[in-house]
């Protein structure tokens, strides 16, 4: 990848369409203009309409629309273009080729325009991941989420965290580096006092329980039970189709069957799995074994019970289901017992019961993903880079020397740097000149 390439591609959806858009950007924006277009110093930010030539043959491919946004102001931070033309498939590609026969231009690899954005400081790491979860944002919290990141909620409270630290670092690096300067003693003590709050703020921020990052992938729930308890007939009905096999012959489902659903904005994936029991052959053993996983993975358990069966409830699935799951009994229908207060009696057949389970279901899931007020963490790399910073930090603490716990708190700093993508070498020197003073 070379950063000084003029790229181009598609920016708009794969198929027909009535508008396809192309972006451009880079040195030769202007005159891939000229060469495909006929334009001649464009004025920024102003719809031109054009014919659009092949350059080699002169034959004009579309007519179409040109916007010319001019660097540092756009996107990308340089020079870029937008052509929005016929969708067809036919005029996006001879168009690509046209763009592609200009010298100095290459088509963009995979998120190279949003990568060239951070690179340029018009957003950050955070920012940039936010595009693509908006992009690829199902729900509408999904989308929220994606647009608060996208907004540099998220990439601001790092950069404040890290602020902080560059200011401790200064504090600390100055009693080392200038002992002739007036610099009080106690300001080591403000600086562990900082240090120990921000170890504080960091770690309530990881201890959310995955909100932002299951909010990101989906809410796994596992329907689990023995063979013929009904947990495809209960997936089918909660998902409202026909995604698994119904049948009573015992161990039909041999793999895991998932189904996406959208509870009040949230994304959810149920997944129905192969009945516990001791396996009769390798192939439902692995199925068992796949469906015992899942339940591991899950963040809710709907244990099924045969309500032909109950009281008798499957001592298994039920200590599966112990710490996140629902109890079901099902076919309520042709229940002779009456079912205790903790258990949702439901028919699958009917549909009696499910009504109650769903709304159960929706406060689960609402509890666990809504948006706090807090931006949330949305990322394994975050949180391992947040996870490394407080390791660095509770270091510090205990370091034997200042310069030790100077080393550790810079390198705290630079975790949290590595998620915004910011990791400043020259701040530290420029705090110390501001805050103390020195050279007075």
């Amino acid at each position: 990848m070379n950063a000084s390439d003029t790229i181009f591609a598609p920016a708009s959806g794969v198929g027909k369409a009535g508008i396809a858009v192309i972006r451009v950007s880079g040195t030769k924006v202007l005159e891939a203009l000229e060469v495909i277009c006929g334009i001649k110093n464009p004025k920024a930010r102003q719809v031109r309409f054009a014919e659009i030539k092949n350059p080699l043959t002169k034959e004009v491919i579309d007519k179409g629309i040109v916007i010319y946004f001019a660097g540092p102001e756009s996107y990308t931070g340089e020079d870029v273009a937008e052509l929005q033309i016929h969708g067809g498939r036919a005029v996006l590609k001879e168009v690509l080729g046209a763009l592609s026969s200009v010298k100095g231009l290459r088509t963009a690899e995979a998120g190279e325009f949003s990568r060239r954005a951070v690179m340029n400081g018009k957003m950050d790491l955070t920012s940039a991941e936010g595009v693509a979860d908006l992009i690829n944002a199902d729900t509408k919290a999904q989308r929220k989420q994606a647009l608060r990141q996208l907004s540099g909620e998220l990439g601001n409270l790092y950069e404040d965290w890290r602020h902080k630290l560059v200011k401790v670092l200064a504090s600390i690096e100055a009693f080392i580096d200038f002992p002739e300067e007036d610099i009080p003693p106690e300001s080591i003590n403000t600086a562990k006092q900082a240090v120990t709050s921000l170890i504080e703020e960091i770690n309530r921020h990881l201890d959310d329980n995955r909100r932002g990052e299951i909010l990101k992938s989906g809410f796994n729930i596992a329907i689990i039970g023995t063979p013929n308890a009904g947990k495809s007939s209960l997936l089918n009905r909660l998902v409202k189709r026909d995604v698994a096999i119904v049948s009573k012959t015992a161990g039909t489902t041999r793999d895991v069957i998932e189904a996406y659903v959208d509870i009040d904005g949230y994304p959810v994936i149920f997944a129905d799995t192969a009945g516990l029991r001791e396996a009769t052959e390798e192939i439902e053993a692995e199925g068992i074994k796949r469906a015992l996983a899942k339940a591991e993975n899950s963040d809710l358990i709907l244990a099924v019970f045969d309500g032909e069966k109950y009281p008798e409830m499957d001592k298994e699935t039920q200590e599966l289901a112990k710490d996140k799951g629902l109890y079901i009994v099902n076919k309520s229908d042709i229940l002779k017992a009456p079912v205790s207060d903790d258990l949702f009696p439901i028919s699958a057949l009917t549909g009696e019961g499910i009504d109650k389970l769903w709304a159960k279901i929706s406060s689960i899931v609402t509890e666990k993903l809504s948006l706090q007020e807090s931006p949330a963490l949305t990322s394994v790399r975050h949180r391992e880079s947040l996870n490394d910073a407080v390791s660095f930090l509770q270091r510090s603490m205990n370091a034997p020397q200042l310069d030790l716990q100077a080393e550790d708190i810079r390198m705290a700093a630079r975790s949290l740097g590595s998620i915004t993508g910011f990791i400043g070498v020259e701040e530290i020197l420029d705090m110390v000149f501001k805050d103390f003073c020195i050279g007075k």
